[in-house]
């Protein structure tokens, strides 16, 4: 059976349809309108704040780099007069580094600064000569630094034994147990010097028991200074502590440094 072919609209029915699509179209229009209403009301409503909020990150990452930089820089210059510091101590021109160290103190970063007051310390720890005023001042100097938690750990702990040094005779032993037993452990940088302290005053509380033992730790410690392990071994010999691993390295070096005089 052959199929009906579909019949032509009506006049009616075509004008319906125009006048839907013409309704769509309006509908299109006004939402579209009333989106760049929406987005220009935004705009005046958050466009200055966010503006001054790009422009205020903007001014910030800039101060910032320009910040690290120049921190960068007067590290560097820093850097710079420290090493000419040491080349003069080391050729005692310790007339010369007042200034520079002094600058340090003032303006410096936290270690360069506390560098440079452990510095002007030891400097006038030397010059004292036995005179109690100029090493009481040089310790207060090494206390202004270890009391200082800006400055780094091991410049603290540093400055802690050398007041404690220059102090030792004054303060009760306890006090010097006190401040140092933390340091006075093997594998601690300052073991050694803080451990012969700490044993020190463990003799002047009258106990061997723990001031032979140390000694013979600080005299076996192959990371301690010659010095300190040879005087440390002499003390825990006195004290009746056995301090030498190897007796036959021992002679041996005893041998060696008697020829050498």
């Amino acid at each position: 059976m052959a199929l009906r072919p579909n019949s032509p609209q009506s006049r009616s029915d075509q004008l319906a349809a125009a006048r839907a699509a013409q309704g769509n179209v309006f509908a299109r229009e006004v939402d579209d309108a009333l989106r760049a209403d929406a987005a220009m009301e935004a705009v005046r409503r958050w466009g200055i704040p966010v503006g001054a909020a790009l422009v205020a990150g903007l001014l910030g990452l800039g101060g910032w780099l320009w910040y690290d930089t120049h921190q960068a820089n007067q590290r560097g210059i820093q850097g710079e007069s420290m090493t000419q510091v040491l080349d003069s101590v080391e050729a005692q021109r310790t007339a010369d580094v007042a200034a520079p160290l002094g600058a340090l103190i003032k303006n410096g970063t936290p270690g360069y600064k506390a560098t440079a007051q452990l510095l002007q310390a030891g400097i006038a720890q030397d010059q004292a000569k036995g005179d109690a005023a100029k090493l009481a001042k040089a310790a207060g100097d090494f206390a202004a630094v270890a009391n200082d938690s800006a400055a780094p750990q091991a410049l603290r702990d540093l400055a802690s034994i050398r007041e404690v040094a220059i102090r030792f005779d004054a303060m009760q032993p306890q006090q010097v147990v006190d401040r140092l037993k933390p340091l006075a452990v093997p594998g601690n940088p300052w073991f050694g010097s803080a451990g012969e302290l700490v044993a020190m005053a463990y003799l002047r509380q009258n106990k061997p028991d723990l001031a032979g033992p140390l000694f013979a730790a600080l005299a076996k410690d192959k990371t301690v200074p010659d010095s300190i392990r040879q005087r440390a071994r002499q003390m825990a010999g006195a004290l009746g502590v056995d301090a030498v691993d190897d007796v036959a390295a021992l002679m041996a070096q005893s041998a060696g440094q008697a020829a050498g005089q």
